[in-house]
């Protein structure tokens, strides 16, 4: 098959593999496009039938399997991770493994097998790790089970129960292991060599509840191990032979006594290994119980420690503390260690003494202790720890940064203090410290602002996890600040910190930052500020999503980088958000809104002009005004026989002729002129409407004068609404002098 259907094949494989099984236990798998199966705890009672050559990795841990057969697994030929782990499984078929030449991931742990054959591992050429502990066999049966696993690196046997015997064929064919657990707290049986046969192991861990047979194992290995770690043995009863050791080129790097019972006399049985191990750089006791008073008396037969630079002890138990003597007598055994860590010990003085005497100590960790400055005082005394280069007191009850910094003027080579996690609250407006002081860590203690007790010389300043709102301290060798978990609201100014490389200020309400406050950051190269506050303005979206290399120096982008207003975009990754138009171009928004606006007036006046659209809304209004009035006027209302509508301009002719004809007539007529008859203050439009209504007839005396007066119109008009609302002829027309047609104008009421 060519390779590109084959890679079609699997893929079609993959995303079908659910559809393809028979029984409804293949649904409770979920595969991926890669071939990543997951069955974890889905009551499975077997392994799903209609698996493919698609599957590359299969978790089936933590169901009731209980039975895999020759044919579960027969097409998972590319098949290379397989956990079986926590089921019920007491039979695997012989075959069950044959077609898994890929396979490089094998758990079979805590499953209940009580026997393993050889047959199952024997063409898995490519397994690198094998976990079979937690099963119910005492032996790992009569055939070696790794002799066919050359590149086999980590392997773990055993149980906490049954695992009785280790035999000397057990391990033979592997050479090279990264890492080898064997868990026999009850083991009974150690046939000697039986770890001899493996060349090199880099990590052997050995649970062991009794020291019987430790010794012997430790022989075996001296030269093939790198590092050793013991659990939860109890060593009260060990006992060091000198013969039974011949070897002399050892290989052993580390110890690690983890959960170890011991006393003061297997303490010292303990350290006279060292005499015959050479090359030991660490060795490390965690959760460990001294049941003793610290009377090592027979230490003075051995030497030293040896090479040994590191010493770690974390959570010493001591029942009879109240009772413990000095340690005087180890003076001589930790002159020569570099690095020394006591952690959660409730240590609460080290003796001025044992400081003197830890003349090549260059790092110290007394961490979630019982250290105060009056204990500080006595432990850092004059002439101690002369080399120290970093002090760790995290967790201790230190509460004077003054006084703090007072007591660590004796340590003249202290670069890196850590301090943190103790109650300094407040900070001292100055203080003294070592004078090469580089690190400083005052992260979670409380303080709520920063004076300048911090020193100058720092390099590196930590006060994350505190109550800071400002910072606004000059350091001018500062390199890196680590400032998350406070209360500020803006990036600190960057003329404070002129050779800054990074930065840490996530978990802050910051609402925003600006390419020009980056950049005042000349030498800015990390910055994480996520996890804040971020108000995502136009501004703000444009220049995180413009800067292409923004991405380089926000090492948290941008998954940390959340909106947090406005509240349509809430939650929205800083990256993903997009705003309308009308938010990130308000002005322009604003300023085609008015031009629009302004466009369509002039538009509407240049109409109004053209086709007297004023005119006509003048009319309109006086039309409205005479829809107000009565319908029509009461006789008694009748005040005039006519009202005479004419142009100033003809004024001569009108009054002077026709008035006096009309008014000296007999019977005289009474006529109303606006010149004596309109009421003096009212509105001109009103005077019109009330003449008009109180007169019998309405004259008006035509001419070009008259028809160029908006006057003369509108009394025209109004003429022309009584006629219509009230069917009243009431107008006579008086042709004063011909008119051209073209000066009559083309609107309602002269057409």
């Amino acid at each position: 098959m060519p390779p590109a259907l084959w890679t079609v094949w699997v893929l079609g494989s993959v995303i079908s593999l659910p559809k393809e099984g028979a029984s409804d236990q293949a649904s409770s798998l979920s595969c991926d496009p890669t071939g990543v199966c997951d069955g974890r705890s889905r009551s499975l009672n077997s392994i799903p039938s209609g698996l493919t050559a698609a599957v590359k990795s299969l978790d089936l841990s933590s169901n009731e399997i209980t039975y895999v057969s020759n044919s579960d697994l027969r097409r998972c030929v590319n098949l290379r991770t397989l956990k079986l782990g926590a089921n019920e499984i007491h039979t695997v078929e012989e075959d069950s493994f044959f077609s898994l030449r890929s396979l490089e991931y094998l758990d079979l742990s805590y499953n209940r097998l009580s026997n393993f054959s050889s047959s199952w591992f024997r063409s898995l050429s490519a397994l690198k790790f094998l976990n079979l502990l937690g099963n119910l066999y005492k032996t790992l049966g009569e055939r070696s089970l790794f002799s066919h696993l050359p590149n086999l690196r980590i392997l773990k046997v055993g149980n906490s129960n049954s695992f009785a015997e280790i035999q000397e064929k057990d391990f033979t064919g592997l050479t090279l292991l990264e890492k080898l657990e064997i868990n026999a707290p009850n083991l009974q049986t150690y046939a000697p060599k039986s770890l001899k046969s493996i060349q090199n192991i880099s990590h052997l861990i050995l649970h062991l509840k009794q020291p019987v047979l430790l010794l012997e194992i430790f022989v075996d290995i001296l030269s093939s191990l790198e590092y050793l770690e013991l659990i939860d043995t109890n060593l009260n009863t060990f006992h060091f032979s000198e013969e039974s050791i011949n070897e002399t080129n050892t290989s052993i790097k580390k110890f690690t006594f983890r959960n170890v019972q011991i006393t003061d006399e297997s303490f010292t049985e303990v350290l006279k290994l060292f005499n015959y191990v050479s090359g030991v750089l660490e060795v490390e006791f965690d959760d460990c119980t001294h049941d003793g008073v610290g009377n090592f008396r027979t230490l003075d037969t051995i030497k030293c420690l040896g090479d040994v630079e590191t010493l770690t002890i974390r959570k010493l138990h001591i029942p009879q503390f109240f009772l413990y003597h000095d340690l005087s007598n180890t003076y001589s055994l930790i002159g020569k260690v570099k690095r020394i860590t006591v952690e959660n010990s409730k240590v609460f003085l080290v003796p001025c003494l044992l400081s003197q005497h830890l003349a090549s100590l260059e790092y110290l960790d007394l961490s979630e202790n019982l250290m105060s400055e009056e204990t500080l005082k006595n432990s850092a005394c004059e002439h101690a720890w002369p080399f120290l280069k970093t002090l760790v007191l995290r967790q201790n009850r230190l509460k004077s940064l003054e006084k703090t910094g007072e007591i660590l003027l004796t340590l003249k080579n202290l670069t890196n203090l850590d301090i943190s996690k103790n109650n300094f609250h407040s900070m001292p407006e100055t203080c003294q410290w070592p004078e090469k002081m580089k690190y400083l860590n005052l992260s979670s203690t409380r303080i709520q602002s920063l004076t300048r007790c911090i020193p100058q010389t720092l390099e590196i300043l930590d006060i994350s996890n505190n109550n800071l709102d400002s910072f606004s301290l000059i350091l001018p060798e500062l390199k890196e600040l680590y400032i998350s978990r406070n209360k500020l609201k803006t990036l600190p100014d960057a003329s404070f910190l002129p050779v800054l490389l990074v930065m840490r200020i996530s978990r802050n309400i910051i609402n925003t930052f600006s390419k020009e406050q980056l950049d005042s950051f000349q030498k800015l190269k990390t910055l994480e500020a996520g996890g804040n506050s971020f108000i995502c303005s136009c501004d703000f979206l444009s220049f995180t999503q413009g800067q292409q290399a923004l991405a380089q120096v926000l090492i948290d982008w941008p998954d940390d980088y959340l909106c947090d207003s406005p509240s349509p975009v809430r939650g929205q990754r800083v990256r993903d958000t997009r705003l309308s138009p009308s938010e990130c171009h308000r002005a322009a928004v604003v300023s085609a809104v008015c031009c629009t606006l302004f466009l369509f007036l002039l538009l509407v006046g240049v109409l109004c002009h053209r086709f007297h659209g004023l005119w006509y809304m003048k009319m309109m209004w006086a039309w409205l005004q005479a829809k107000r009035k009565p319908r029509k006027a009461p006789r008694r209302d009748i005040c005039y026989d006519a009202f005479v509508s004419y142009s100033e301009r003809d004024s001569y002719w009108v009054e002077n002729l026709m008035v006096q004809e009309l008014e000296h007539f007999n019977p005289p007529f009474k006529l109303c002129l606006h010149k004596r008859d309109f009421i003096p203050g009212k509105w001109i439009i009103d005077n019109i409407i009330d003449s008009i209504e109180k007169s019998h007839k309405t004259i008006f005396v035509l001419s070009e004068n008259f028809v160029k007066s908006e006057w003369c119109k509108y009394e025209l008009d109004f003429s022309h609404f009584r006629l219509f609302d009230e069917n009243d002829d009431a107008a006579i027309l008086i042709l004063l002098e011909p008119i051209e047609k073209k000066a009559i104008p083309s609107r309602k009421g002269f057409s």
